[in-house]
């Protein structure tokens, strides 16, 4: 049960794809409530992926709207609406936002920390916050979706962050 240090841009388990989870243990449980207390805890967290806290399994937090929850092994089955740009930033991106391409829905499937089917959707934020945890779990950042011009744009910002090692 504790807030866990999140992992920055340049770390490669935030390009790794994560390994889906096999055993519902005590472990997982604990992963569980680190990945919710690091969400929950600190405002402004939409969603953690456990390979931003350094761990390369197939799961997220998520925080939207007053609801909160732990999903493993979330595919996304449906995604609906035109893309959108809306403002995205990342917590392993610190101080950057970027315009980046969203569908209006999205739903995923996965299981609860006892392997219980469970079911997320949503339009909005919730949308891009199911798209984006996912995406982390592919190995993808956000920064990875963005239209041409605005990555160059990007990672030239990026480049200007205190906490990016040159």
């Amino acid at each position: 049960m504790a807030v866990r240090e999140i992992r920055l841009f340049g770390d490669p388990v935030l390009k790794s794809v994560c390994d889906p989870v096999k055993v519902f243990d005590e472990r997982l449980a604990q992963l569980a409530q680190d990945l919710l207390d690091t969400t929950t805890q600190i405002s402004g967290r939409a969603g953690v992926a456990a390979n931003q806290i350094g761990v390369g399994l197939r799961g997220f937090s998520w925080n939207v709207d007053g609801k909160s929850g732990v999903i493993f092994n979330p595919v996304v089955v449906e995604v609906r609406g035109e893309k959108h740009l809306v403002q995205e930033g990342c917590l392993s991106v610190p101080g950057l936002w970027h315009v980046t391409p969203r569908h209006e829905y999205a739903r995923v499937t996965g299981v609860d920390a006892e392997g219980k089917p469970i079911t997320l959707e949503g339009t909005g934020l919730m949308a891009q916050a199911l798209q984006h945890e996912c995406d982390h779990l592919d190995g993808l950042l956000y920064l990875d979706r963005l239209e041409p011009e605005e990555r160059k744009l990007a990672m030239r910002n990026l480049r200007d962050q205190p906490w990016f090692m040159k």
